[in-house]
């Protein structure tokens, strides 16, 4: 059963995967003016990834894409998984606790595919950003997940207005009620406690979203996807070629400690993937290579 829809959606990450690494590595030749145009257009290196069951037996795994010191991209990850197996006690009691499912501990099989990018750029002025969407299933219900957040340590108020707009503009035809929920809900998800602020300028987020027509669903989650490269490339484009100062660079390095902390502490797709033995530099993937605490 849902072999068919875990089959699509797990083509389609991989799809979006596809297209997202080619735009950003055009970005890196297309690089001609301002800072870091003297550095060779930066390229993804692509590894497999797999995970075993605890009895040894292949529970899938994915691609870990990421590019290192590049023009445009400091340090930039675009992973893909499908995986499979069974949850184990800690992973069903946080899952229990999210979706209230009952029969997880007679049966704590589930499957899980899904897309997850963070880029840390060379401009302090190009703001980082974050995108994930993905499927999960159990025997006893499924649902969907993901979004897209901004995370500028300069904000500009033009570069956020665009980048909720185009957000918007993907969400509307599902339904007008979408784009205000989803934006609440990534105001509340992407909060730190402990610092009393967000960690960015919002965006876009849903997690254990199910109405029951996956077909529907699966549409909205697409959208999510294809909202990215549009929200997001034009932001790239206008402030990859602005100076910037050392005191900017200082900026940038503090606000990615902030960014850490929020990953390492707060967010679930760490914290499934850690659980779950999936592999850890593709599930750290998302931590800046630089960062500073003051």
């Amino acid at each position: 059963m849902f072999d068919t829809e875990k089959s699509t959606a797990s083509a389609w990450f991989r799809q979006l995967r596809d297209d997202i690494v080619a735009a950003f590595e055009a970005l890196e030749d297309g690089h001609d003016t301002g800072p870091f145009t003297d550095a060779n257009p930066g390229r993804f290196e692509v590894k497999e990834t797999t995970r075993q069951s605890e009895d040894g037996s292949d529970a899938g795994g994915g691609l870990m894409s990421v590019m290192r010191g590049g023009r445009v991209f400091e340090k930039v990850g675009v992973n893909i998984s499908t995986v499979y197996g069974t949850l184990g006690a800690r992973a069903q009691q946080a899952m229990a606790a999210r979706k209230g499912i009952p029969g997880m501990t007679e049966d704590p099989r589930f499957w899980a595919s899904g897309i997850s990018l963070v880029a840390h750029m060379q401009n302090p002025h190009v703001p980082a950003v974050h995108m994930n969407t993905r499927m999960f299933w159990t025997p006893h219900a499924w649902w969907f997940g993901g979004g897209s957040d901004l995370n500028p340590c300069i904000e500009y108020d033009e570069d956020t207005a665009h980048f909720h707009a185009t957000q918007k503009a993907h969400l509307d035809p599902h339904g007008p009620g979408h784009y205000p929920r989803l934006k609440e809900w990534a105001d509340e998800y992407f909060y730190i406690p402990h610092r009393k602020r967000a960690r960015g300028v919002g965006g876009i987020f849903m997690d254990d979203y199910c109405t029951g027509d996956w077909a529907a669903d699966f549409a909205l989650t697409q959208d999510i996807g294809r909202a990215f490269l549009p929200a997001f490339v034009p932001l790239v484009e206008k402030r990859r070629v602005q100076d910037f100062s050392d005191d900017d660079k200082n900026t940038q390095l503090v606000h990615r400690g902030l960014y850490a902390e929020y990953n390492l502490v707060y967010d679930r797709g760490t914290k499934f993937g850690l659980e779950t033995g999936h592999d850890p530099d593709a599930v750290l993937m998302s931590l800046p290579p630089m960062a500073k605490w003051v």
